[in-house]
């Protein structure tokens, strides 16, 4: 998030995790402020874990430019895909994603009119191409007007959800992706 401190989702979703066992956290931002991905640094990175977690809000719907960067240094071809590209294949791919707008506005009649399923599209691609086993993604909609309860439930949520893909591997994200409603968070 190019702005995490403005962020209140963002901020407690992050600080629910950070501390926890097997988790790496990577601020782009705070790492690469000049936007000069080190990419053998990451490709590293990524090779150390089972589950790669993109986390960031829905920003001009996508992604922050600079995860945008990020993929396009790091995810390699002859590295990531093609010929050769194995090196990230049946890793296990999701993503923590807030929307400053309410659950309605991603609907067809809504005012994005494509849904964040829709809108995540590119990232399924991507997943894809990658041999990734892509899921269903942690969902924190109308970000702007929750209340800290909610937030902290949200929080609370999510590291749930990480300790218990620490316990029981990827069955934990399979029952996630069936219990995904493209239009609401998750609960």
């Amino acid at each position: 998030h190019p702005n995490r401190e403005q962020s209140r989702v963002q901020s407690a979703l992050l600080k629910a995790v950070q501390s926890m066992e097997d988790v790496t956290i990577v601020d782009l931002y705070n790492e690469y402020p000049d936007f000069i991905i080190d990419v053998k640094r990451e490709q590293e990175r990524v090779l150390e874990h089972s589950l790669l977690i993109f986390q960031h809000p829905i920003y001009w719907y996508s992604c922050p430019p600079l995860l945008k960067e990020w993929m396009d240094c790091v995810l390699e071809l002859g590295w990531a895909y093609g010929d050769g590209g194995d090196k990230m294949k049946n890793l296990d791919f999701m993503q923590v994603i807030s929307a400053g707008g309410p659950g309605d506005a991603y609907h067809r009649s809504g005012y994005n009119r494509f849904t964040v399923h829709e809108l995540l599209r590119p990232f399924e691609a991507t997943a894809n191409l990658c041999g990734w086993r892509y899921h269903s993604p942690f969902l924190v909609q109308g970000a702007k007007g929750l209340n800290a309860q909610t937030i902290h439930d949200h929080a609370q949520r999510y590291h749930n959800l990480l300790y218990f893909y620490r316990m029981q591997g990827r069955r934990v994200l399979d029952a996630l992706d069936t219990t995904f409603d493209q239009n609401t968070s998750i609960s």
